[in-house]
């Protein structure tokens, strides 16, 4: 179908902002909307045209937030997120389903600074990097203060941070890492950023198309950049601290075309593919072509003068090409 107008309310100044959507008017502009363009239900749709939101949260996407990501720009989320609300519009008649995951955490979490202490009973700093030769030296080690509630001894904590950090380390992930707390539930930070929440509601209404939220990350012993699966499935005793989540691969098998945006590029979004992906060639590597990546919204984490992971979200992107997902401009037409 061809691009739509952007509706009139959008306001790309409030992109990077906080505000109420204003639900009964953007319900009756949708039916507006729909009748001026003669959209149809998507259920009337001979293509299924799918898009994939990871993350897409006020936590990472506005400025003054715990995890904003920045990027190289310095205001990569907010640049991202105003192509993303476009790339809705324009294309309100094509997309027949949008999932948007949503991050979720508690306070008391691996990758929190209350989980470890040194042996002052310090907590680590935000984003310091936990190594497995620091909890086997003692510099680190698990907040004895969490054992009872976790209904474990201190020492097996550590054991179990001991064994995460050498799994990471194994599988060639990246360092257990100590961040802000973010993306808490219950919070401001947990929600939908509300100019994409407006263009996901204009759509549902549009279409009469449900939108679909996953929560991933409320585990407490795994981190879960990946919306597919955490990033450590079992413990030092086998115990399961995660599941692996089927239904991304079967939502692709089902769908004619998969668009995937979100932050951060480096993290939950490139882990979130590659885990896809390895479902894709355990299932059927045919159905990577399947995968559009718009790479013009989604943005690496950069912490000016202590990390940078944009090279390296660039390289993963790569990759995915040659595995044959598609890697594309939101400017670019759905053909």
């Amino acid at each position: 179908m061809p691009q739509l107008p952007i509706p009139d309310f959008f306001e790309v100044a409030r992109v990077g902002e906080i505000w109420k959507v204003d639900y009964a008017a953007r319900a009756a502009d949708a039916k507006t909307f729909a009748v001026q363009h003669n959209l149809e239900p998507v259920s009337t749709s001979s293509e299924r045209i799918s898009l994939l939101l990871i993350d897409v949260q006020n936590t990472f996407c506005l400025p003054g937030f715990e995890l904003f990501v920045g990027g190289r720009s310095g205001n990569g989320a907010v640049e991202d997120n105003t192509r993303l609300c476009e790339f809705i519009y324009r294309n309100l008649g094509s997309i027949t389903h949008i999932t948007a995951t949503m991050d979720t955490h508690l306070s008391q979490q691996i990758f929190h600074p209350i989980f470890f202490v040194d042996a002052g009973g310090n907590h680590p700093a935000p984003y310091t990097d936990i190594h497995t030769d620091e909890l086997q030296s003692g510099k680190w080690i698990f907040n004895p203060a969490l054992a009872p509630q976790f209904g474990i001894a201190p020492e097996y904590g550590q054991q179990m941070m001991i064994h995460y950090a050498e799994v990471l380390e194994k599988k060639g992930k990246y360092a257990l890492t100590i961040w802000p707390y973010h993306a808490m539930l219950g919070g401001i930070g947990h929600a939908l950023v509300p100019a994409v929440e407006e263009a996901v509601f204009f759509h549902s209404h549009a279409r009469t198309s449900q939108p679909h939220f996953v929560i991933k990350g409320e585990k407490p012993f795994t981190e879960n950049y990946s919306a597919v699966g955490p990033e450590v499935l079992v413990g030092p005793m086998g115990e399961a601290l995660g599941v692996r989540d089927t239904q991304f691969i079967q939502h692709l098998q089902n769908v004619d075309r998969l668009y995937i945006a979100g932050q951060a590029k480096s993290h939950c979004v490139a882990w979130t593919v590659q885990d896809l992906l390895d479902d894709i060639m355990a299932t059927d590597p045919e159905l990577a072509k399947k995968v559009y990546l718009l790479e013009d919204c989604s943005s690496a984490v950069v912490v000016p003068g202590v990390v940078d992971h944009t090279d390296a979200a660039d390289e993963a992107y790569n990759g995915f090409a040659q595995a044959g997902m598609h890697v594309v401009k939101s400017t670019e037409e759905i053909l």
